[in-house]
């Protein structure tokens, strides 16, 4: 007897996931695909959209092989905030501009902001024009690549392009759009269109939607790409930090979801609207909700790195040599600015330091460094939040570096704060299942997903992270002149020619 299931599905930074979920939450089947973003030049980070749909079309058939599952509803979320500009025929232009990682649009930034007004952009959008913001990212096209750009007519991101792929519907969610800062108003929570139009006056904004609504039903073409039913609704899907936060019931007032993965997302529930000029001001996945959110630029992209540089050993073996080296890895300190930051300092110029060295020491207490490091990043965030009016009660855990414990041990160590820790942390594929499972079934994710664990700080070690976090708080200042110094030399050693990358109008899958 087949066994009804939800399949959900997201594009990551470094990955993408697939889960098959039953009506009882239970992962009947999990898949992974890994990938590589490139980075054609010093501030870029993009990637083909034909990835996406094909990694998709690989992991459905992979999950549905056995036969033994009927799919009844499909998830998707994707990294974002992204830039895929299309022409009206669904043919990608060029790679994807990603998000806040890609920091290239630092003139864009500054030119709308003296055009609009910092204090109007951020009373109307909930975010100030960070390296986050995808609308400064498709002004950068218009500015460098204006015959590609005239040729432009639709937005997608990694979860509406494979929306599109499966459906033939062109729709964005409401959460991704208020991350397209200056496009949308957050208050009338609907494009702007005064904004848009001056910004972008040929793009065909996409129709919005909630996450979970249905954005339509799998065609029969793509049922016959990726192997599943033709009919099937397929929900709208939104960013993964955004569905990581849905898989871990992480929507409430007061919740803090900490996502551990190729970057650092934190996502606040908070009562009404608040804005700060360093953080993220966004309306929230589900209707009537909004956040607070920040994101470190790297995470584990960093201890992969470092993993890479150390000859590729076992994470298991890094977490033993790490946990050996002890707290404050003995006298090592890390900034984590390996790709710029994003929040609270905004700078896409800041760059890694790694303060300390001397040659006694050794890779666990580097890679120590980099977990403290990150740690560090988000009491930083944390305190930026709280200065702002958040009201954090409770703090929530999830993604990859919540195995094995050590790297969740050192944030509430450092942090001060207790984190929750459910059964599942799979993630964004996860919650993307869990709102295809809303179209046909009464779910709650309390009962798919219960408390594993809660991990606790250690009050022996608060003052010394005191002490660590007050060194780190002044390294950047100290060291951000040579940073940015050092960065605008590697933009004149290190740039080559742009990347050939307009009039293609090939790659990806077009429905």
């Amino acid at each position: 007897m087949r066994v009804a299931a939800v399949l959900g599905v997201d594009i990551g930074t470094s990955s993408s996931k697939g889960v098959l979920v039953d009506a009882d939450g239970r992962v009947l089947r999990s898949a992974t695909r890994s990938h590589e973003v490139s980075r054609p030049r010093p501030g870029w980070v993009e990637m083909d959209a034909d990835v996406w749909w094909r990694e998709f079309v690989s992991l459905s058939r992979e999950l549905l092989a056995a036969e033994d599952a009927e799919v009844v509803a499909v998830g998707v979320s994707g990294m974002g905030p992204c830039v895929l500009l299309t022409d009206a025929a669904n043919q990608p232009l060029r790679p994807a501009i990603l998000y806040g990682v890609d920091t290239r649009s630092t003139a864009q930034i500054a030119r709308l902001t003296e055009r609009f007004g910092e204090e109007e952009i951020l009373r109307r959008c909930g975010s100030a024009l960070s390296s986050q913001a995808a609308g400064a990212k498709v002004a950068w096209v218009a500015d460098n690549e204006p015959e590609l750009f005239r040729r432009a007519r639709r937005l997608f991101m990694p979860s509406s392009w494979l929306v599109v792929n499966l459906t033939d519907r062109y729709v964005l969610d409401h959460h991704s759009a208020s991350q397209c800062t200056p496009l949308y108003d957050t208050e009338r929570q609907d494009w702007y269109a005064p904004w848009a139009k001056e910004i972008a006056p040929d793009l065909d904004l996409p129709p919005l939607r909630w996450p979970g609504q249905v954005a339509g039903e799998v065609t029969a073409r793509a049922a016959a790409e990726a192997g599943l039913p033709a009919g099937v609704p397929v929900v709208t899907g939104t960013i993964d930090a955004w569905s990581e936060a849905i898989s871990v019931g992480a929507q409430g007032v007061g919740d803090l979801m900490l996502m551990y993965g190729t970057t650092m997302f934190l996502v606040h529930t908070v009562a009404g609207r608040l804005t700060n000029p360093s953080l993220w001001g966004t309306v929230g996945a589900l209707p009537g909700t909004r956040n607070l959110a920040g994101g470190l630029a790297t995470s584990g992209a960093v201890t992969a790195w470092l993993r890479d540089l150390f000859g590729s050993p076992d994470y298991p073996e890094l977490l033993r040599l790490a946990e050996a080296s002890a707290p404050g890895a003995r006298g090592l300190l890390m900034l984590p600015y390996f790709a710029g930051e994003r929040t609270p300092i905004l700078d896409p110029e800041a760059r890694g330091v790694v303060a300390g060295l001397t040659l006694s020491h050794t890779r666990g207490d580097l890679y120590r460094a980099a977990l403290e490091a990150t740690g560090l990043g988000v009491r930083h965030n944390i305190e930026t939040i709280e200065a702002s009016g958040g009201d954090i009660r409770r703090v929530v855990a999830v993604g990859g570096g919540t195995q094995g414990g050590l790297w969740t041990q050192i944030v509430s160590d450092i942090t001060g704060r207790a984190q929750v820790i459910p059964t599942q942390t799979i993630g964004a594929s996860y919650g993307a299942a869990f709102l295809a499972a809303q179209t046909g079934w009464t779910v709650s994710i309390e009962t798919w997903n219960p408390v594993r664990e809660v991990r606790q700080p250690r009050p022996a070690l608060a003052a010394d992270y005191d002490e660590l976090y007050g060194l780190y708080r002044e390294l950047y200042t100290s060291s951000k002149r040579v940073a940015h110094a050092l960065a605008a030399r590697q933009v004149r050693l290190l740039a080559g020619p742009p990347a050939a990358s307009d009039n293609r109008g090939t790659e990806g899958a077009a429905p």
